[in-house]
Formats: C-alpha cells, structure tokens, sequence
C-alpha cells in the first residue's frame, strides 16, 4: 500500500494551487482526482469567466494568467472577458509547468484509524496518508430548494451543474428559476443554441447589467495569509458588510457582455415572481403559473439556485468520520490552519467559507488558502535527513 505525508483530494483550482505550492518546496505529497473535471464537464461551452487576469493560481506568482497570454502573443486585456476555454487552456499549461503528482483516478473511501488515513481509490488501489486536505468545490453542493422542488413532477428538472449540454435544448421552451449571473448566461446560451423560449422567473429585481468590481477583495484575502484568523475574528458586522458587498457585486450585477445576447423575441424576464404551479400536460409539456398570474408553457426546468455546503454531501467520508467533524450548518469548523476537528483532516475551497470568508466560493482564494495549509502541512510533516 503506497504511503504519503499528505494527499490532496480534489484536482481542481483549490487543489492544483496547493499542489503547486508544495511542488516548490519540493514537499512529498500525492493529489487524486481528474484536473480540472468539474468545469469541463459540468461548465457550458461559450460560458466566460466573472474573474480578471490577476485570478491566477500560482501561489508563488511565477506561472500565471499574464505569463500565459505573453507565451501565446496576448495582453491580458485583449484576453478579458475570459473563456472558460482559454481559462481551461491556462489551467493545462499551468499543470505542464507545475507537474504535479497527480493521481487521475477518484477516491471512493475515505477512513481514518489512530494517526494514518486510508483512502481507497476507484482504481482498486489504496493510499495511506499522515494527513489530507480535502479541495472539493462546488460538485457535490448544488442547491435546489425544495419549496420549488414540491412544485414541479418528479424527474422533470434538473440543477444548472447538470444542464449544460445546450445543443440538447434546440427548439424547446426553458424555464429557469434563478435571476443571477449563471441564470442570464444560460438564457443567453440556451437562446444561441436555438432554444424557441427562455423564460427566467426569479423573486427580486433585475439586476443592472453593470461590470462587477472585485478590486476591493484581494486585498482581503491576501490579509488571511498573515492573519488567518481576522475574519472569524472580526465583528458580526464588519462579517456581514463583506459578505452583503461580495453578495452584491456577485448577485445585484450581471456582466455586460450579457445584455446584447438576451434577445426580447426569445428571453422573457419575469422579475419578482416565483414559480406557483407546474402541471404536465397530456403531449409531455408543462402549464406553469407564477406568482404574478403569468403564464407561460415550457419542455423543460432547469435550478439555476446556486450551491449550498452540506459536508455531510461528500460520498467518500465513511460515517464514522463524518461523525467526528464538528460543523455548523453544513460547514466544518476549521482552525486557523484551515483543519477540522479530526487531526490532520484540512477542508480548502467552499467548505471554509464560514470560517474564512465568503471569498472562499471564488478563485480569487485559492492561492490564500495553498499558503496557510502549505505551511501548516509541510511544518507537521516529519524532518528528512
């Protein structure tokens, strides 16, 4: 059985920035999953990014975005918005300088007995290791709240993580509940995919089409690296102001490079509704109502609801572990190093948001977040001779 001081599980930005981190001090450790897997497969095509060029994930700044579009001739301007496939392309190109040592296959078991972990892998083999970080992100969270869900016939929706196949929905009439940056842009690339009608319903205003403005976060987030603690430390209203602002520039704007591909004939906004009923119909369609008395018929339900931290989600923790984790809503409560109340277990990514911010559910925190539990790892791992 193969033994390591650390195992990330999880190959995404969280992880892959962590990975890098301890590939340039030359620590021991093994990464397992699929590089990248969840936004290739559960990201549309023609999708942009809300982030900006300086969103990189090298936490030694030395392989990132701007050195990316220098080696292929762009400015990082030329490069904004960004593509989820050029994002996908700096992500490639970050592993081939990185080279990480990656496991490409998934964990399907993860137990602790005294000190070691073992984690058993889909591939039949098992990994022991002194300590693990778990870099999940948003794919075992997805939100559908379940007043909407009481509304609509079984089997007749289906979350936004899923439903990115747009070509799928050619000729169909959509109804997306949700009225946030990923509802619009699925309007917008459901009505390019030729979709016949998008109609979005969605409980507030509609957001300005304005360019959101993260200028004030990285400062924030870079704090945590020498003051982990200043957020969990901070008052619940200095707590509350960051989230509100952070909840504001993400949720009250939608990009506007979105308002000229939201054609009227097409996209119909339904703002300050909710969805009231949903009643199949004998030819397999659906009569929804909302609550404003609009009507409309629709083929298909797609949650555009966002994602919610429920650790209880993750298929992998055996019960027993799972048990030892103290949480609070969903959400392990972390030490300042980023570990759980099981020693040695260190939650990165979404799962820390409660404790170190809302930053946690953006890339803009992943290069925070590989230096505290770098460090911290790196210092518990046992000195070579």
């Amino acid at each position: 059985m193969q033994h390591t001081p650390l195992l990330i599980i999880g190959a995404g930005p969280f992880g892959l920035a962590l990975a890098a981190y301890l590939q340039h001090r030359q620590a021991d450790y093994l990464i397992a999953g699929k590089p990248m897997e969840f936004w290739q497969k559960h990201m549309p095509a023609g999708m942009y990014l809300r982030s900006g060029t300086d969103w990189h994930l090298d936490p030694d700044n030395i392989f990132t975005i701007e050195q990316y579009a220098g080696s292929r001739g762009e400015s990082p301007d030329s490069v904004m918005p960004i593509s989820l496939d050029w994002y996908l392309g700096y992500t490639s190109w970050f592993m081939d300088q990185v080279k990480p040592n990656m496991l490409e296959t998934y964990v399907q078991q993860l137990s602790k007995e005294g000190d070691q972990f073992t984690a058993l892998l889909t591939d039949g083999t098992a990994i022991l290791a002194d300590q693990v970080v778990l870099a999940t992100g948003f794919g075992y969270f997805p939100h559908e709240p379940e007043p909407v869900k009481a509304l609509l016939p079984s089997g007749r929706y289906r979350h936004a993580v899923d439903a990115v196949d747009m070509a799928s929905y050619r000729g169909k009439r959509v109804l997306l509940v949700g009225g946030r940056q990923s509802a619009f842009e699925w309007a917008a690339l459901l009505a390019e995919a030729g979709a016949s009608a998008v109609h979005l319903t969605y409980r507030h205003d509609t957001p300005a089409f304005a360019e959101a403005d993260w200028s004030w976060v990285s400062p924030l987030v870079d704090r945590i690296v020498d003051e982990p603690a200043w957020f969990r430390n901070a008052a619940t209203d200095e707590q509350e102001t960051h989230r509100y602002r952070l909840w504001a520039e993400g949720r009250l704007k939608v990009e506007p490079w979105l308002a000229g591909r939201l054609p009227a004939d097409k996209v119909f906004l339904h703002p300050q509704t909710q969805l009231q009923s949903a009643t199949e119909q004998p030819d397999g369609s659906l009569a929804v109502t909302l609550s404003s008395g609009d009507t409309c018929t629709v083929d298909a339900v797609i949650l555009a609801t966002g994602y919610q931290v429920n650790i209880s989600r993750l298929p992998y923790l055996v019960p027993g572990l799972l048990a030892q984790i103290d949480q609070t809503n969903g959400f392990p409560q972390l030490s300042t190093a980023f570990e759980s109340s099981v020693p040695g277990l260190y939650f990165s990514s979404f799962p820390a948001g409660n404790d170190f911010g809302p930053f946690f559910g953006f890339t803009i925190a992943v290069r925070a977040a590989a230096q505290v539990i770098g460090k911290a790892t790196i210092d518990r791992q046992p000195a070579t001779t």
